[in-house]
């Protein structure tokens, strides 16, 4: 996954393949809007690209019976509420959204909407009812931050067997990524792992956290990803190296970008779903109805080359561990 697309999955593969002549092609045009707090998740980024795919396969053929409508609020939440009005005002039959943020704006529009990554617990959110039945106009795939991080802390274990304290990086106006720090920490805790907690609201507070690991130097760093903290990726990539420091992402991009590990939902999974309750949503579903999905792959992939680069080495069961590994 390469860097444009995640940051249009936050802020935001083969195109129509064989299989679309599988499906009937629905007679009626439908018009689809996607929402991302940076980049626009269009239909010519990659995640955009698996989203036509997948729909094609359902019969939606882009340009005949499908339109594709993308708004991105390039790092300026505040400007959520009037793209969405721009959705409206087109028509839009169904939006996806990125981000717990897109969600939450959604909401107020009645609108159908799904979800597709980074939406944290939609329950503890409010955004919805329940997993199994959403009550409003939002479905779409959402994971598991206890257990993800549970894995992660033993990934960052099994590299670092001393490792004592971790140091937590989140978006502290992100009410989704907040709930997921805490879910986060609640787990470093029980099984005896220190947690320093560095929340950030904006792009100089990176400057604090870096200087609070400065004056108390982590074993670790665990980023939670949005689209304020992977805008900031390199900045962590680089003080994690000069530090000598293993770090773990959310998602596999941020390994291919530089960073050292990751362990998260597929997110061509991801979006190839979120198409599959767009689909449901044009033949009629309403998301009230639509339960949650969970994503059912979740790749560990480690980057040899920064390890390298800062002087760790992997040990051989954990490579044994990696879905993939980058040389």
């Amino acid at each position: 996954m390469k860097r444009r697309e995640f940051l249009a999955l936050f802020g935001g593969a083969a195109l129509v393949g064989p299989r679309a002549t599988l499906a009937q092609t629905p007679s009626r045009i439908y018009h689809l809007g996607t929402l991302a707090p940076a980049l626009p998740l269009a239909d010519t980024s990659p995640s955009g690209k698996i989203v036509v795919r997948a729909l094609a396969e359902h019969g939606y053929i882009l340009g005949q019976n499908l339109t594709f409508d993308a708004r991105g609020a390039m790092g300026d939440v505040a400007r959520l509420p009037s793209l969405l009005g721009e959705l409206k005002a087109r028509d839009v039959d169904a939006i996806i959204v990125t981000g717990y943020p897109a969600a939450l704006a959604a909401k107020s529009t009645g609108i159908a909407t799904v979800g597709a990554i980074g939406l944290g617990d939609p329950v503890e959110t409010r955004l919805i009812d329940s997993l199994a039945h959403p009550g409003g106009n939002i479905t779409g795939i959402s994971d598991v931050a206890t257990t993800l991080t549970t894995k992660r802390l033993s990934l960052l274990k099994e590299m670092s067997p001393k490792l004592q304290k971790v140091a937590m990086l989140w978006n502290k106006d992100d009410l989704g990524m907040s709930l997921r720090y805490e879910a986060s920490a609640k787990v470093a805790q029980a099984i005896g792992v220190t947690v320093q907690a560095l929340g950030v609201r904006e792009p100089d507070d990176f400057n604090e956290a870096f200087s609070v690991m400065n004056g108390d130097p982590p074993d670790a760093i665990l980023m939670v990803a949005d689209s304020l903290t992977v805008l900031n990726r390199k900045r962590v990539f680089e003080f994690a190296a000069a530090k000598k420091l293993p770090a773990i992402y959310e998602y596999d991009f941020l390994v291919r970008d530089g960073g050292l590990m990751s362990y998260g939902p597929d997110l061509t999974e991801s979006f190839e779903r979120a198409a599959a309750l767009v689909d449901r949503i044009f033949k009629g579903a309403k998301p009230a109805d639509l339960p949650f999905e969970q994503p059912t792959r979740y790749p560990f992939v480690l980057n040899l080359k920064t390890a390298r680069s800062i002087g760790l080495e992997i040990p051989p069961t954990l490579l044994a561990l990696a879905d993939e590994v980058i040389e």
